[in-house]
């Protein structure tokens, strides 16, 4: 199968520049994964498409403001974005720009609150860069970085929290999980009072979930990794709602791709923490998930893939050429689509 099987037209003006002033005011298109048939909604009536006994799966990550701008120590600007934690106060970053920040380079931000210190240089162009600052690093962040908006998103973000979902509860993603953000505390506690289970895992979102596949076959396409987490009372809650034939929602690509990471064959979940570089296309056999909120996703990425994987790929070509036809928002600040 080929990557550019998975393209189709957008218009530019369909790609959302800022969130909607009511969160769960978004459209909601539906798609039938058996027969293909569409329907047309908001999303507050996704309370009328579950069932009592429904499981709906959300990821907690919160995105770090992880975007620092600063000034290099031997003069002139530089832009440092933190993506992974390697421990010790060590980061995994991209800079800007990188034939200045070589290691041995040395950062400063705000008023020399926080420095850093290039020590490596890693495969793909990353570095490592090596903080000091006083007290706790995830205040520093608050106070001296900047939300790290996708690359088709041009417009300023007014308020940052506009970029996080209600239920954010762990810090370590480079994105949001965009499929929560249409949620508000209200749309979720009509859920809990109709049956609805709300339950959390977390995946911390990497800035890989944007890299275009370049591969010509799918299947050469080598995956990033993130790294997830599964508690225990996820997994129970999991369990019995498959036991007593209720369905698992996942809401977003991420929880889909951290409860198909840790499943057993069998199905049966169980509380699990780790790396995954889980890489679904068609021709997967989900082994947990039923249903799917999603956003819609960018043309020959592995979030459309995985999406085909659920509904196929005919089904959701068609969705999304609808979708254009009704002038729906697509991406991060978009409307959002429920496979069931």
């Amino acid at each position: 199968m080929k990557t550019s099987d998975f393209n189709f037209d957008l218009p530019e003006e369909l790609i959302a520049q800022t969130p909607l002033e009511r969160r769960d005011a978004s459209r909601l298109l539906t798609l039938d994964k058996q027969t293909g048939q569409t329907g047309h909604h908001h999303f507050y009536d996704i309370a009328d498409m579950l069932n009592p006994g429904d499981c709906l799966v959300m990821n907690n990550s919160r995105v770090l403001p992880a975007r620092l701008i600063g000034r290099r120590e031997s003069g002139g600007a530089c832009e440092v974005l933190l993506l992974i934690d390697r421990g010790e106060n060590i980061w995994e970053c991209l800079v800007r720009p990188g034939r200045k920040l070589k290691p041995g380079a040395k950062v400063l931000f705000g008023e020399g609150e926080l420095t850093g210190e290039v020590v490596a240089e890693v495969e793909g162009g990353n570095r490592l860069v090596r903080f000091s600052y006083e007290g706790i690093f995830l205040e520093v962040l608050e106070r001296l970085g900047r939300m790290p908006l996708p690359p088709y998103i041009k417009a300023e973000l007014q308020e940052s929290e506009r970029y996080q979902t209600v239920y954010s509860k762990v810090s370590g993603s480079a994105a949001a999980p965009t499929a929560g953000l249409h949620f508000t505390t209200e749309l979720m506690e009509k859920l809990v009072r109709k049956g609805v289970k709300l339950c959390y895992v977390t995946l911390h979102v990497g800035l890989g979930t944007f890299r275009p596949v370049k591969a010509e076959e799918i299947t050469q396409h080598e995956m990033h990794s993130e790294y997830c987490v599964i508690p225990q009372e996820t997994a129970d809650a999991i369990n019995e709602t498959k036991k007593n034939g209720g369905r698992v929602v996942c809401v977003g690509t991420t929880s889909c791709r951290t409860i198909e990471s840790w499943a057993g064959e069998d199905g049966i979940m169980k509380a699990s923490a780790g790396w995954t570089n889980i890489f679904i296309y068609p021709g997967y056999r989900f082994k947990v998930l039923d249903a799917l909120i999603t956003n819609f996703h960018l043309p020959e990425s592995t979030l459309i893939m995985l999406v085909s994987a659920l509904a196929g790929r005919e089904n959701v070509l068609a969705a999304y050429k609808e979708a254009v036809a009704e002038k729906y928002r697509f991406f991060s600040f978009g409307d959002a689509m429920f496979i069931s």
